[in-house]
């Protein structure tokens, strides 16, 4: 027999049931609603930061802001993408889903038929990068893993040595000490063009020569010419440097000059590197085309953003091409890598001198290579948050 005081436990115990089970039923409607629903876009704002260290240090990030959900954040970007994305790009995201990336990539690309690469792509690019912050964060995962998941738990990151001295014995040393820190893979600019004549095709020489042997066999080793050269300066150079293996000669020409890397090509044989300077995967489908490139250096900050750059490398695979990011910011570029199979992007570049000083001064977390591995990032989004306790004054640059 269940006497009264039983009666009302078990029916207490029931009633809590039925609650615990509309809660979870309600929780799971309202958890599905947030992952299907849309993230309304209610705001987008270009912020500079100013150093509590030195006033002089500045950065501006492009902020966008959700109706109760996430806010995505990307940079630091420059003045001039800063303005496009406020005359061009505000009004338009405003009260549009944030989760919609490839209907805003195209809608932000047609917004002005008369500019359609440069400063406009680099700002559609710093939007796109920052919405896809916004969709990591509402999903509660690293960006890479909304790009398919991770095909290796680090990085290879070859060490872009941009401002360090060319002068051949200066060179050998630095680069040795890299390459005792682990960093195999290292890429060095030319100093000289052919306006120097001939002495600069002795230094530049002098240099790839300096190089091979402070390191030996063992380390990969890859040269930017900026630009600076003409065909007939690029063959005779590409000759010289041929014997010493260089994994790639980067940019001698202006990325517009493809009959100029036909003849490159066609003459040396040497393996080239182009793309940073490529706006859409349309620019890059030109030198696919033409047979030209060994890799494919197109650079989210630049090209397109994460959205285009994941185009970009399904291209180059389909044509056997290799895709290793061009480092201007390193936080878009790994993402992408680190969802891509090693075959299609083997490394990444890292520039010592502008990540850890200007890149990521701002930034809580700075993503830096150890041993010239980059661990994957953990955080939700991309992973960028700004460190409070290095800004002196934020305020929202004003355009009206």
């Amino acid at each position: 027999m269940i006497n009264r005081r039983e009666m009302m436990i078990a029916g207490g115990v029931a009633a809590a049931a039925g609650l615990f089970r509309q809660s979870s039923v309600l929780s799971a409607s309202l958890r599905t609603k947030s992952r299907t629903g849309k993230l309304v876009i209610s705001n987008v704002r270009t912020l500079q930061v100013v150093s509590s260290e030195n006033k002089n240090k500045r950065a501006i990030y492009v902020e966008i802001t959700t109706e109760d959900g996430p806010t995505g954040l990307y940079g630091p970007i420059n003045k001039e993408q800063a303005f496009v994305i406020h005359s061009k790009f505000r009004s338009l995201l405003i009260g549009r889903d944030a989760l919609a990336g490839q209907a805003l990539w195209d809608k932000m690309r047609r917004r002005d038929r008369h500019a359609r690469s440069s400063l406009f792509m680099m700002a559609i690019s710093a939007v796109d990068n920052a919405l896809w912050d916004i969709r990591g964060k509402h999903f509660g995962v690293p960006v890479y893993r909304l790009l398919g998941g991770p095909t290796r738990d680090r990085i290879r990151a070859y060490a872009s040595m941009l401002g360090y001295s060319v002068e051949p014995d200066k060179a050998g040393k630095i680069a040795r000490e890299y390459f005792d820190r682990g960093f195999t893979a290292q890429k060095w600019f030319f100093k000289y063009n052919p306006t120097h004549g001939g002495q600069g095709c002795k230094k530049n020489l002098q240099l790839v020569r300096a190089l091979r042997k402070a390191l030996g066999d063992e380390a990969e080793l890859m040269f930017d010419c900026l630009w600076s050269w003409d065909v007939p300066y690029a063959i005779s150079m590409a000759r010289e440097i041929l014997p010493y293996r260089p994994t790639w000669l980067e940019e001698p020409l202006h990325p517009e000059q493809l009959e100029g890397y036909k003849r490159i090509k066609r003459d040396t044989g040497i393996q080239l590197a182009a793309g940073e300077h490529f706006y859409t995967r349309w620019n890059v489908k030109q030198f696919l085309d033409a047979g030209v490139l060994d890799f494919v250096q197109a650079d989210p900050e630049w090209c397109g953003g994460i959205t285009e750059l994941v185009k970009i490398c399904a291209l180059a695979e389909a044509y056997e091409v290799k895709v290793v990011p061009h480092g201007h910011h390193i936080l878009a570029a790994a993402h992408v890598v680190a969802a891509q199979p090693p075959s299609v992007c083997p490394m990444v570049e890292y520039l010592f001198h502008s990540h850890l000083d200007r890149m990521q001064y701002f930034h809580r977390k700075v993503l830096r290579p150890e041993k010239g591995w980059l661990q994957l990032p953990t955080q939700p989004g991309l992973g960028l948050e700004l460190d409070e306790d290095k800004i002196a004054e934020k305020r929202e640059l004003k355009w009206d």
